[in-house]
Order: C-alpha cells, then sequence, then structure tokens
C-alpha cells in the first residue's frame, strides 16, 4: 500500500540562532516583540546584539500591539515552493507597526490581494501556530 503523500509545510525559522531566539521564542505566546535602544530610544528590528543607531549593546525588549499599516507590499503570483504553490495568489507585505519597527510578512484573509490591498491600509497581526513557535501573519483591520 503505498503512503499518502504529506501535506507540504511552512518553511520556519531556527530557533537556536542567538539574536532571533528571543524573538520567535516569545511568539509562542502571541507575543510581537521588538528592541529599543536604552541609549539613543532607536527602535531595532529584526532584533539582534547592537543598535543600529549608535551601535551600543543597551537594548530593551518590548512588546507591540500588533496593529500597523502596509508600507508596501507585494503580489506572489508563482511560486515553486510546495508550501506556497497552492496559496497563490498572496501578498508579501512590508508592515509598519504603530510602535515604530517595520517587518516583512503575509497578508492573509484576502480574496484578490492586489484589489483589496492598498499602500496605508490598516492591518492587524493574526497567528499561525505551530509546535515551537507562532508565525506572525497580518490581516486588514
Amino acid at each position: 500500500m503505498a503512503e499518502q503523500p504529506r501535506e507540504p509545510q511552512r518553511p520556519l525559522p531556527r530557533l537556536k540562532e542567538l539574536d532571533t531566539r528571543a524573538f520567535w521564542e516569545a511568539t509562542r505566546n502571541k507575543e510581537l516583540r521588538y528592541q529599543r535602544c536604552d541609549d539613543c530610544e532607536t527602535v531595532v528590528f529584526y532584533p539582534r546584539r547592537h543598535c543600529t543607531g549608535c551601535l551600543g549593546s543597551n537594548l530593551s525588549w518590548y512588546t507591540a500591539s500588533g496593529k500597523g499599516s502596509i508600507y508596501s507590499f507585494s503580489v506572489v503570483r508563482q511560486s515553486y515552493h510546495p508550501f506556497f504553490r497552492s496559496r497563490v495568489p498572496y501578498a508579501v507585505a512590508w508592515i509598519d507597526l504603530d510602535e515604530g519597527p517595520r517587518l516583512l510578512s503575509n497578508i492573509v484573509g484576502v480574496e484578490d490581494p492586489g484589489a483589496d490591498l492598498t499602500i496605508g491600509q490598516q492591518v492587524v497581526v493574526e497567528w499561525e501556530e505551530h509546535e515551537e513557535l507562532s508565525i506572525p501573519l497580518f490581516r486588514p483591520a
């Protein structure tokens, strides 16, 4: 008897990466975390060990509300990765969180991303749960 083909899995980040580990661990609790420099107040995202403003190492973690707006987006109409192939068309967007960080994610909950999304549109985080972490995705608010 032939084995049933497995459903393609989303590629997930590695939890052992030192700079981003705390970010991904917080997603288990559906917390969207970012850093801010205690010396110059620069918002730092993606997570790292130094400030991108002053190169200092005094960084603190904060939790974002999960609300933001679309800075820019692109509609993917063809994908060769097995997980994404059946999800086209989908939008990949830069999201400006209300607290300042800008992050790259997918926009979900729209039928036609080319027609249903606009620059500046308000979005809110939606979590895709996995065993060790959750993926922050965004949907129109």
